[in-house]
């Protein structure tokens, strides 16, 4: 066989060797087989370069085929929480607006009481490309009506649009999480309490809006807020050092009532000392023009007798509040994460709409309240063949304002204690048990100034104060 046909037969050898390395991963052992050949002798030089360069594209299709495939870019995830709570005393026929498991026969509204699926979360998220985080959640545990439970309802969807590849500028876009508050912000998987306090949670009905929001979060901020993560301190996730934003302003998937954009704006900023321990500060505002929902209610007339009325917005002809009604805030919050021993608190005031119960108006109020909360971090807690976390926690809420989220947008008075404890067996199982003494405002109304002969219920009087006590049952599920 002479040269010139050996060199052919050999780089055809070579070149069916090639073909059958198709993984990426071999591209620097195809590499070093064709220099050994062309060292050798074997091959040329040329048909060396010739044969590298068809492997190198080999390589560089198949990384786009693999780069448009978009299931390589899906992930999933979720939690379930089911929740049982037996009442230890206090007032009847209480409601717990947050929690339908909380109450008795002689409650109103949706009074699911016993077990209920409060939460079941399928969250579908993933990056495409350098640029583009998307993310969305549904929630099958969502009522639509008395007596109509576990409809999927959206809680999250939007996209990150990054504008540098470190990831410290983007730009939020579609329904997400108002950036207002720092238990707010907790995904409810992650919070120790089962309910947000009442005086930052009734900024934002359901915490979300829809709306476009640029967050500002530098490169070593970035690493601290995943080291909080990886610890398992009970972090609110990365809604940046620096937030501001436009949202509608009536809440998630309400449609918006007016003309009129919510401006929003945070800053927080987390630091580590040299013992490890870290903390985080923060400070948020809001301002917008917020429309009320109106529906009978039972109140007492001027004779004291109990009948139903429905409240106006605002006064005058027009009404004055029908295109909305000033809805500001200002909040701070401060976190020592548990390293073991942990506080969160968080404050706010301002003004929102809220029902004068007296003028039957729904006008211009103002607010304050906030919450304090102690949480002790127990690791490599024992139990039968479990290795978990233990977390018992004490937290006080309490609140002088209005839901304006809610029909009515009621006075809410809330003076709450709660004493509970978490404990993470595993990573995919978690049980809480709080013992919750309410002393608060019934949101939840029943238009029900006579009584009721059909299930021997009295009338009542809406808006009402109660006090109770309840024992509250939390296993959630993560998957």
């Amino acid at each position: 066989m002479n040269s010139k046909l050996r060199h052919i037969v050999l780089s055809a050898l070579a070149g069916s060797m090639l073909v059958g390395l198709s993984l990426p991963a071999m591209a620097d052992s195809t590499v070093d087989l064709v220099q050994a050949l062309v060292s050798k002798g074997v091959l040329t030089e040329e048909e060396g370069a010739l044969l590298s360069k068809g492997r190198s594209t080999e390589v560089e299709v198949q990384k786009k085929k693999e780069s448009k495939s978009w299931t390589s870019r899906v992930n999933l995830r979720g939690y379930v929480q089911v929740r049982n709570t037996t009442m230890l005393g206090g007032d009847d026929g209480i409601n717990l607006w947050s929690d339908r498991s909380v109450g008795d026969d002689k409650s109103l509204g949706d009074a699911d009481k016993n077990f209920l699926i409060r939460r079941a979360r399928l969250i579908i998220f993933g990056d495409f490309g350098d640029h583009l985080s998307y993310y969305i959640q549904p929630d099958f545990a969502s009522t639509a009506g008395t007596g109509n439970n576990n409809f999927a309802q959206l809680r999250d969807a939007y996209g990150d649009v990054y504008i540098d590849k470190t990831r410290v500028h983007r730009i939020r876009v579609g329904q997400s999480k108002v950036p207002y508050g720092f238990e707010n912000l907790q995904s409810s998987s992650n919070r120790l309490a089962l309910d947000r306090n009442d005086a930052l949670n009734s900024a934002v009905r359901d915490e979300r809006d829809l709306g476009a929001f640029y967050y500002y979060t530098p490169t070593d901020i970035q690493a601290l807020f995943e080291d909080i993560n990886k610890q398992g301190l009970k972090h609110s996730g990365n809604y940046g050092m620096f937030a501001l934003g436009l949202y509608n302003g009536q809440g998630a998937n309400r449609p918006e009532q007016n003309d009129n954009y919510h401006v929003v704006s945070r800053f927080t900023y987390p630091w580590k000392t040299e013992s490890g321990q870290i903390y985080e500060a923060g400070i948020q505002a809001y301002r917008g023009e917020y429309v009320s929902s109106t529906n009978p209610y039972s109140r007492r007339n001027a004779a004291g007798a109990l009948a139903a009325a429905t409240p106006t917005l605002g006064t005058g002809t027009p009404l004055s509040g029908r295109n909305g009604i000033e809805d500001e805030r200002v909040g701070i919050s401060f976190i020592m994460y548990p390293q073991p021993f942990g506080i969160q608190a968080e404050w706010n005031w301002g003004n929102t709409p809220g029902l004068d119960i007296a003028k039957n108006v729904i006008e211009k109020k103002s607010l304050n309240g906030g919450y304090v909360q102690a949480m002790y971090k127990i690791d490599n807690f024992q139990f039968l063949s479990t290795n978990g976390t233990l977390i018992p926690f004490v937290k006080w809420q309490y609140f002088d304002g209005y839901n304006k989220a809610e029909t009515n947008s009621p006075e809410n008075h809330v003076n709450d204690w709660e004493l509970g404890v978490e404990w993470q067996l595993a990573p995919e199982v978690e049980i809480a048990m709080v013992y919750h003494r309410m002393n608060r405002t019934n949101l939840v109304t029943g238009a029900r100034n006579a009584a009721s002969t059909s299930n021997n219920l009295p009338a009542r009087e809406d808006y009402e104060n109660f006090k109770a006590e309840a024992l509250r049952v939390q296993l959630q599920y993560n998957f």
